[in-house]
This record gives structure tokens, C-alpha cells and sequence, in this order.
């Protein structure tokens, strides 16, 4: 088989002729490996010419989740992920690439939260992506974040993240949209902004892949059941939950939360601020998951809808539509936080596909309209 690397190709030119086009794909702030899970699985295939996204570096700050994608998305090159503040991070010596991914941090631009934008500590954070760009000029990026980043510093933050990463590089054809993750086949209602840049050479415009769930969601159930999770399953520590929790999650039907089960008084929160209705919520069987989130205190775990629990790590990482053999590495509370900051696999399969795709000129189902494209950054 001959194996056309195409960051040996430039100007940007992907020779179809043989076998294989393979993109060679970075990514800053990985994380445990959701959005390079996808990647790795996108597979397309035109006029005997296959096209495919594999694995050359990654880097994340954190400890736990760069262990967690060695073995899971390198483990024949773990030196290849590197675990540093991507402050102190050489640039330089990372490799060159052809496809980049970066989920830059999201905590000043949640909508739970102070939605500080570029006040915050972390809203510059995706200026490391833009060197990266300029650096290595990859052939298309994928950058993701919450939906918030719309909205943050009154849409200011989102229009100059936009504008900056058009023009970086070579050059890109931006396309951004908000992504329902219960659309795509995710059993959750987890919405993010992805934008996809491909570089302009290509004359290519991504277009956002069709949704293939709607109105025809995954429930939780048939995540967490079909098929059963074996008890010995790595990441399946059950949690123990204090007499007064489960007390209260027996009296708080599926799909209810602490405010709005019919609670006596003595299981009630004591609680003036803000309510947050993920607090002591249960899944509703028959409905995606709500959000499964990285951290938080008390109530926010997520919560079983035919047992007065907590989920269990492995319960939250099938919701993730990340596979069974897909093993975390760090504590309960580690884990947990890697598997609320990921992407989902399965949707970035579907966008990466999506992209694959665009450049092997293979048509597809597509929205008619994107949120937000180069000339239109108007909300829809």
C-alpha cells in the first residue's frame, strides 16, 4: 500500500492516485481523547482511494488524561503526548501535521458561570491554537467550545475568535455551528460550538453534516442497557451515597430534581442563590441524558433513573458514547472530570467524517444553512 502523507505536500495538494491519503493530526488541551477517538475512526472512501486521520501528537497540562490517551489513542507512541501548561509548551518541536483539533478551555465562556470571555484566565488561552495554525499551516482545523462562547463579552469574544482563526495560516473557509449532540445520536443534550476551518487553497467549504437522531433520540436506557455494563467493567465504582441522599432521591421520580420532586421538609435544600436544575436530578429513562459535567460539589453527579445513586463513571462514559474498552486512568473524581470535559467520540466521528468527506469530494446529507460561515456570523 502506498501511503501519501499529505504535511509533505505544498502547496496544499492532495494527490488521489493511490491507496491511502493519510492526515497527520495535532491537538492542543486532548484532554482523555475524545475528539481523537473520533478522528481515528473516521473512515472514508472514494474511487479506491481511502482517506483517514491518524494520531501524531497531542498535549494537555493534566496528568490523569494524558495517561488516559496514551493508552487509548497511543499506546504504541506514548512520548508522543505530551503533559505540560501549554504556556511553557514548545511549539517548535511539536511535528508538522495536516489536521489540528483543539477544545481550548471553556471556563469564561460557560454560561454557568461569570461568562468572563477574554477578562478571563482562560479566554486567551486559544491564542496557543493560532500558533500552532500559523506554525504548521494544517490542511483543516476543528476548535470547539460551549455554546456560551456566542454570547460572551456581548458576542465580542466569538467574533474576533473567528476573524482571528480566518486569517491564520494560509488562510481558512470558516464554518461554525452550534452542535445538539442529542441530534447526532449522543443520549445527551450537550450543545457546543465546532468550528471547522479548511484551509482556503482547497477552494472547500465544510458543510455542517445533517442531523441523524432528530426527533428520534437515544434515551439513557437504552445507553446504559443495550447492552448491560458488566459489573467488573473498568471505571465502574459505585459510589457511596449518604442515607439522607438516598432518601431523597427515592422520593424524586425520573426526570425531577431537588426543586421540583415533592420533597418533605426535612430532604429539601437550603438553598437561596441560583437553583441549578441539574441539582439531585435523575435521568429520565426514556429521554437523553442531561448534561454530564466535569465537576462541581454535591447534587451534581448525575443521578441513575431506576436507583437512588449516582452514576458511575463508566455509566457517564457510555452516555460520552465513549466504548467500554476505552479505560480511564486517576481517581473516581479524576475520571469524572475527564469524561464531563470530553468531546463526545461519537459526534466528532461524524464531523471529522464529515470533513474527510469535503475533500474527497463525496456528497452527503448537509443543513442548508450554518450558523455562522467567513460572511455570515449571524446567530440563526
Amino acid at each position: 500500500m502506498t501511503v501519501i502523507q499529505t504535511s509533505r505536500l505544498y502547496p496544499p495538494i492532495l494527490q488521489t492516485v493511490e491507496d491511502t491519503v493519510v492526515f497527520k493530526y495535532g491537538e492542543l488541551f486532548s484532554g482523555p481523547g475524545g475528539l481523537a477517538l473520533g478522528a481515528n475512526k473516521a473512515r472514508v472512501q472514494k474511487n479506491g482511494v481511502k482517506y483517514q486521520i491518524t494520531h501524531a501528537w497531542a498535549a494537555d497540562y493534566d496528568d490523569d488524561s494524558c495517561e488516559t490517551c496514551r493508552k487509548n489513542i497511543a499506546p504504541e507512541n506514548p512520548e508522543s503526548v505530551i503533559c505540560q501548561d501549554v504556556k511553557n509548551l514548545d511549539i517548535e518541536a511539536l511535528g508538522p501535521i495536516d489536521a489540528f483539533a483543539y477544545g481550548f478551555p471553556c471556563n469564561d465562556f460557560s454560561i454557568v458561570g461569570e461568562q468572563k470571555g477574554f477578562d478571563g484566565s482562560f479566554g486567551p488561552l486559544y491564542t496557543y491554537g493560532l500558533k500552532v495554525i500559523n506554525r504548521y499551516r494544517p490542511k483543516f482545523f476543528v476548535a470547539e467550545n460551549v455554546s456560551g462562547l456566542a454570547s460572551a463579552n456581548d458576542g465580542n469574544a466569538f467574533e474576533t475568535i473567528l476573524r482571528d482563526l480566518a486569517s491564520s495560516g494560509n488562510g481558512y473557509e470558516i464554518t461554525a455551528h452550534r452542535y445538539k449532540a442529542e441530534e447526532y445520536g449522543v443520549p445527551q443534550t450537550r450543545h457546543r460550538i465546532i468550528i471547522v476551518g479548511i484551509d482556503k487553497s482547497f477552494n472547500l467549504q465544510f458543510k455542517v453534516p445533517a442531523p441523524t437522531h432528530r426527533g428520534k433520540y437515544v434515551s439513557a436506557r437504552e445507553a446504559l442497557e443495550n447492552p448491560k455494563i458488566m459489573y467488573n467493567a473498568p471505571n465502574h465504582e459505585f459510589k457511596r451515597q449518604s442515607p439522607i441522599v438516598v432518601e431523597r432521591l427515592k422520593m424524586t421520580l425520573p426526570g425531577e430534581n431537588a426543586w421540583t420532586a415533592n420533597l418533605p421538609d426535612h430532604l429539601k435544600l437550603n438553598v437561596k442563590s441560583a437553583r441549578m436544575s441539574q441539582i439531585y436530578r435523575r435521568l429520565h429513562p426514556d429521554k437523553p441524558s442531561y448534561t454530564i459535567t466535569a465537576s462541581g460539589g454535591g447534587g451534581t453527579h448525575g443521578y441513575h433513573y431506576a436507583e437512588p445513586r449516582a452514576l458511575t463513571n463508566r455509566e457517564r462514559a457510555r452516555i460520552q458514547t465513549f466504548p467500554d474498552d476505552f479505560v480511564f486512568s486517576g481517581s473516581i473524581e479524576s475520571v469524572r472530570k475527564q469524561i464531563g470535559m470530553a468531546v463526545p467520540p461519537l459526534l466528532s466521528e461524524i464531523i471529522f467524517t464529515s470533513i474527510l468527506k469535503t475533500f474527497a469530494n463525496v456528497e452527503y446529507d448537509a443543513m442548508e444553512a450554518n450558523l455562522f460561515t467567513n460572511t455570515n456570523t449571524k446567530l440563526l
